[in-house]
């Protein structure tokens, strides 16, 4: 049986031109872009099956996005239809929004709050804040990363995930770390301990005792650690933890020690215990 036919779809040159805008702008949010693919790619006469198997979405999805932008045009990618009075907010206000909080940043601050984005745009701190959301964007939100600039980077990652995914036969792989600043704490008095209808109790103050080091290298096999204590974490606390590991490993397995490029571990003492 044949299925209903779907409402013609065509677009007008301004219409195709914002489209085209809005899928090959580097920093349009992602929704904003699948939507007006999914309109670009229904205008050319393909079925809603034939479209969500091109852009990997479902048909529901293609049939919501025909039939809104057939109701609304641009206006309908961007927002909601809703009861009551139309929306007063059109499409290149939206966009202007999302480009502005995308590619600019207000003055004397590091990022948009709603407040500075609503006397921008003069509209509403509600209004934008529904756009924001309506787009998933977060200007307070931060993320941070690191590019290492090593030349052998590419080839010391294969190493450790080798190392990680699949370990060499008649060897120990460890991971190996430190933790420095660890403050020894004790406690004015002793506890109480737990009893029935009463939980353990413990005074609020204590007696700081310094400091220590804990060097400690994890078994990715079997999940022991091995581990020291040092009052410092200088090369000559890691030399002596070196030592150690060798002393528990056994002689007839080879050791694999992963650790990060903190300068007690490339250190020339510590160089020639790991040869």
């Amino acid at each position: 049986m044949m299925g209903r036919p779907k409402a013609l779809l065509e677009l007008t040159s301004d219409e195709k031109d914002q489209l085209e805008r809005w899928v090959r702008r580097r920093k349009s949010a992602q929704g904003l872009a699948l939507r007006s693919q999914i309109v670009l790619s229904c205008a050319t006469g393909l079925t809603n099956k034939e479209v969500a198997a091109q852009l990997g979405v479902s048909m529901p999805t293609v049939g919501k996005w025909r039939s809104r932008f057939i109701d609304s045009r641009l206006d309908g990618l961007v927002d909601e239809p809703r009861s009551g009075r139309k929306p007063t907010i059109t499409a290149e206000q939206v966009e202007d929004v999302v480009v502005a909080t995308l590619e600019s940043t207000p003055e004397h601050a590091t990022h948009w709050s709603r407040k500075k984005m609503a006397e921008r745009s003069g509209l509403s701190k509600s209004t934008i804040g529904r756009i924001w959301k309506g787009f998933g964007l977060k200007p307070h939100l931060v993320d941070g990363f690191k590019l290492s600039n090593d030349p052998l980077f590419v080839d010391k990652v294969y190493d450790v995930a080798g190392l990680y995914l699949n370990p060499p036969e008649a060897a120990v792989v460890l991971c190996v770390d430190e933790k420095s600043q660890v403050q020894a704490l004790g406690r004015s008095q002793p506890a109480f301990p737990m009893m029935p209808g009463m939980p353990e109790k413990r005074t609020h103050d204590y007696v700081r005792n310094g400091t220590t080091s804990l060097f400690a290298a994890f078994n990715i096999d079997d999940g022991t650690v091995i581990s020291s204590l040092h009052r410092r974490h200088r090369s000559i606390e890691f030399k002596k933890f070196l030592a150690k590991i060798d002393a528990e490993v056994p002689a007839d397995l080879a050791v694999h020690l992963i650790c990060d490029n903190y300068g007690t571990h490339v250190c020339p003492e510590s160089e020639v215990m790991t040869m």
